[in-house]
């Protein structure tokens, strides 16, 4: 057992500004040595995304205290006596999502999250069904088999990817949410092909890299994405060029960095709609009922609409079903980008040695771990991207 310092959730529904609130209290808490399938990592870097600001806020309850952060990056210090795959030394991304490799669920190749993690982290254990935090003699939960937000993390192996010795830990640290689900939004549920249109309605981290990834393998696919003749999808498109990449947002400096980064037009929803543009591939990452309307009235005609942001339970959004049975249009669900890690994270860490995925643009702040919940009224506020707790 060791003491570290851990960024703790007491209660949900603290009131904002966070910053004046201070609902993650920092302190000093025990983590037990790893079982025989875990491994300790020291946290290097860790991104604040909306999915801890859920149970903050409320609208993803969570078993509480809780130890929160499930976007990290770090170094392997000790291993599980089972653990195989892995070294002392070796720097890994943590993924928020543990795939056991055994139930039927895990047999869809990523369309759907595996059942015995998500059990798992409904009920903020490992995945193995242990707790390792500890605190006055009392377990803490964990978030997602991950719990970032301190110097050290005890996590099961299989929720752990290794990355090569180059990768800085503030690329490698997003590679394992925002990338994994906004890239997987492109590559796996829309399965997007050279030459479609894209349209992204949300532009925090997760909107922003499916943005890169777009640009990377549909409007510009490279040696490892491969070439292909174009669209297969009959009539999407119909008016926006095939291979244009279209960035949604409310926010004016998220629009001017998506159009830096290489989007062919930058709106505001209000924009949009003046403007009809519609494309044949849809990516909705903002978790709001209105961006899911919005994204859907911007799918073309014969289009796909995959929507990866997580609105607040019980929300409601209102489309027309004759337009999507008219139009033969298609509505897919994706968590976690329909991903699997262990194969995922390994081709965008290629993209981006090749040059084409530059996933540091994504950080558009850093913050120490006692300054978290300034860094949380950012995300709250909608004016950052992805901001690391870096170490």
């Amino acid at each position: 057992m060791r003491s570290i310092r851990a960024a703790v959730l007491e209660e949900s529904g603290a009131a904002r500004p966070y910053g004046a609130s201070q609902p993650l209290r920092v302190q000093q808490v025990q983590l037990n040595d790893p079982g025989p399938a875990e491994v300790l990592v020291r946290i290097e870097a860790a991104g604040l995304c909306h999915s801890d600001l859920s149970v903050v806020d409320g609208n993803r309850p969570r078993p509480l205290p809780m130890v929160l952060g499930h976007e990290s990056a770090g170094i392997v210090e000790q291993l599980g006596d089972r653990v195989q795959g892995l070294r002392v030394g070796q720097r890994v991304v943590s993924s928020f999502l543990p795939r056991c490799g055994t139930c039927p669920a895990c047999a869809t190749n990523g369309k759907l999250p595996c059942t015995p993690g998500s059990a798992a982290n409904t009920a903020g254990t490992l995945l193995g069904g242990q707790r390792r935090l500890m605190r006055g003699g009392r377990a803490l939960n964990h978030h997602l088999g991950v719990s970032g937000f301190a110097t050290h993390a005890v996590m099961d192996a299989r929720s752990l990817v290794p990355v090569g010795d180059d990768v800085p830990a503030q690329v490698a640290a997003v590679l394992g949410c925002a990338v994994l689900t906004g890239g997987g939004a492109i590559r796996n549920a829309a399965r997007a092909t050279a030459g479609d249109s894209i349209l992204v309605v949300g532009l925090g981290g997760v909107g922003m890299a499916a943005l890169l990834v777009a640009l990377a393998t549909v409007r510009d696919p490279g040696p490892s994405v491969g070439k292909d003749p174009g669209s297969t999808r009959t009539g999407a498109g119909a008016h926006t060029p095939h291979g244009k990449v279209i960035a949604v947002d409310m926010n004016p400096q998220k629009l001017r960095t998506a159009q830096r980064l290489g989007a062919d037009v930058a709106l505001t929803p209000q924009q949009l709609a003046q403007q009809g543009l519609s494309a044949a591939v849809v990516i909705e990452a903002a978790g709001h009922p209105r961006a899911f309307e919005t994204a859907f009235s911007a799918t073309a005609v014969g289009g796909t609409l995959v929507t990866v942001g997580l609105p607040a339970p019980g929300a409601m959004s209102q489309i027309e079903p004759l337009a999507l049975t008219a139009g033969a249009r298609t509505i897919i669900g994706s968590y976690l980008g329909s991903a699997v890690p262990a194969t995922d994270i390994p081709f965008y860490e290629r993209l981006w040695r090749e040059g084409r995925l530059p996933v540091e643009e994504l950080v558009s702040g850093t913050c120490t771990l006692d300054e978290i919940n300034d860094g949380l009224e950012e995300l709250a506020a909608g004016r950052a991207v992805r901001t690391l707790v870096t170490y």
